[in-house]
């Protein structure tokens, strides 16, 4: 089995696309960790915010089969197969670690460069993931938060059915 994080998220009717994306995946894997929900303003596009979390999940298939799957989940609920890359999105779910996998594998990047770049992604996962160590950086995911600079990506923590109301402390 593969330990896969997942980072989820939605500006476009947000309740419900991130109900959606935690019902499937809830479907298709049977050991699944939720982060807390952020609100964080959209990054690199003028847009309404994102509501954003991680998913742990454990596996046994294969990267490329759950990439497919993911790309077939956003397909379904409005993504266009030639979509920006910053732009609003019903559902968007993005492979961010599989196991400790460095390098481009079945044209999936790991781990994801977002993981140091956006609070959106590191918060949650140093939430879930904070004392295992980033593949390429061998820095702890609780360290690279705390490195952070924090008050340039501000996040707010909202109430969410399913998953936890508050972010563990780090």
């Amino acid at each position: 089995m593969t330990r896969v994080y997942l980072g989820v998220g939605s500006n476009t009717d947000r309740e419900y696309h991130i109900g959606v994306a935690l019902d499937w995946l809830r479907v298709n894997f049977s050991s699944l960790r939720c982060s807390a929900v952020y609100e964080s303003a959209a990054i690199g596009f003028d847009g309404r915010p994102f509501f954003n979390l991680v998913v742990e999940i454990e596996t046994s298939l294969a990267l490329g089969e759950i990439a497919q799957d993911i790309k077939t989940l956003e397909f379904a609920y409005g993504r266009e197969p030639d979509a920006l890359k910053f732009a609003p999105r019903n559902i968007d779910i993005d492979i961010l670690l599989f196991g400790d996998a460095v390098g481009i594998f079945e044209g999936v990047l790991l781990p994801r460069g977002e993981i140091v770049q956006n609070a959106f992604v590191l918060r949650p996962l140093a939430e879930l993931a904070g004392d295992r160590l980033h593949p390429e950086l061998g820095v702890s995911y609780a360290r690279l938060w705390s490195d952070f600079d924090q008050s340039s990506q501000p996040l707010e923590v909202v109430p969410f059915p399913g998953t936890p109301t508050i972010a563990v402390q780090i």
